[in-house]
């Protein structure tokens, strides 16, 4: 369903717009890197607004999230498009095409939201939630204004504009934010975008929102212990108390790297866990991720493959008193 753009620039000759760090020049008939955004009879517009093409009840640890309502369900929904382009990715069916779709208008999604036993809300996920800026943008104001204690998700590769995002952080109460390496060339060569305005998006985020952040960790490109290293130390100087998950690689869509090294992920674990007080490892079974107090080491979570257990219920671990960045 085609929608006004929110974020954009009238120039000479063409319409500039303006949600991410793209900055593309759209002209009659023609679409940004995202192919979402085009201009038609002299209007800029989105061409997805309340298209759906995937929507589950997933546990809100799938999102990555271990510290935000854990062990509660979440509506998960997502459209098609996306700014990045990256080489391995998960969902590139979506993201990189436009499959069938499901025209689902806000009032029906606070419906689905409410319906569904022991849902703690939903998280806009599965492609790129800020190509969809304009549905998630009047969908979270409106969940917000009926209900605030509806929890608002954002699963998202980072890469917006400061202005949109601050716009949306206001309705937004947790985010896991993809830093999918330290370089400007690997952001370049895998996945046709740049590393800093990500990394500002993490910044200001982190001064809004409950924010994790995942590494998927691709074989012989962004798997060395150095760059893994700079990534906790980032994160650090912002607060060491932000989760990483540090996600094994496999062969998706064009990337044929083999599969990383389970070795190299647990000596990234452990690197980063000398900078950052909670590190998980994701795609790689029976590892340990439960979440221990950073100051006594009590185990507060216990987390297999289908169950999580707490064994706190507040921000303080129960024997010491340490201040556990958890949100329940």
């Amino acid at each position: 369903m085609d929608v006004k753009l929110k974020f954009y620039k009238e120039e000479e000759g063409f319409i500039r717009c303006e949600l991410c760090p793209h900055n593309c020049r759209l002209s009659e008939g023609e679409f940004g890197v995202c192919k979402l955004r085009t201009v038609k009879n002299g209007i800029p517009i989105a061409i997805n607004y309340g298209d759906v093409t995937s929507v589950n009840v997933d546990s809100i640890e799938k999102k990555p999230l271990y510290h935000y309502k854990p062990s509660r369900d979440i509506l998960s929904i997502g459209t098609y498009g996306c700014n990045m382009s990256c080489s391995f990715c998960q969902n590139h069916e979506i993201s990189q095409n436009k499959p069938p779709t499901e025209l689902i208008d806000v009032d029906k999604l606070i419906s689905l939201i409410i319906d569904i036993p022991d849902n703690v809300g939903i998280a806009f996920t599965y492609n790129e939630p800020f190509m969809w800026y304009e549905y998630v943008y009047q969908a979270v104001k409106k969940i917000k204004e009926y209900n605030e204690d509806i929890s608002v998700v954002l699963v998202t590769n980072g890469y917006v504009n400061k202005e949109p995002l601050v716009k949306i952080l206001h309705y937004v109460d947790a985010m896991n934010i993809d830093l999918k390496g330290y370089t400007d060339s690997y952001y370049s060569k895998i996945c046709g975008a740049t590393l800093d305005p990500v990394l500002e998006t993490i910044k200001t985020a982190s001064a809004y929102t409950h924010v994790e952040i995942t590494t998927l960790m691709v074989s012989d490109e962004n798997d060395s212990i150095e760059e893994i290293k700079n990534i906790a130390e980032f994160i650090a100087s912002i607060d060491k108390n932000i989760p990483l998950h540090l996600s094994r690689y496999f062969p998706k869509y064009e990337m044929k790297n083999p599969p990383t090294a389970v070795e190299n992920i647990m000596k990234a674990k452990e690197e980063a866990s000398k900078y950052l007080n909670y590190v998980y490892v994701g795609n790689v079974p029976g590892v340990d991720n439960n979440t221990y107090c950073p100051n006594c080491n009590y185990n507060l979570i216990t987390r297999d493959v289908y169950t999580t257990n707490l064994h706190i219920h507040g921000d303080r671990c129960p024997v010491c008193g340490e201040y556990i960045n958890i949100i329940f």
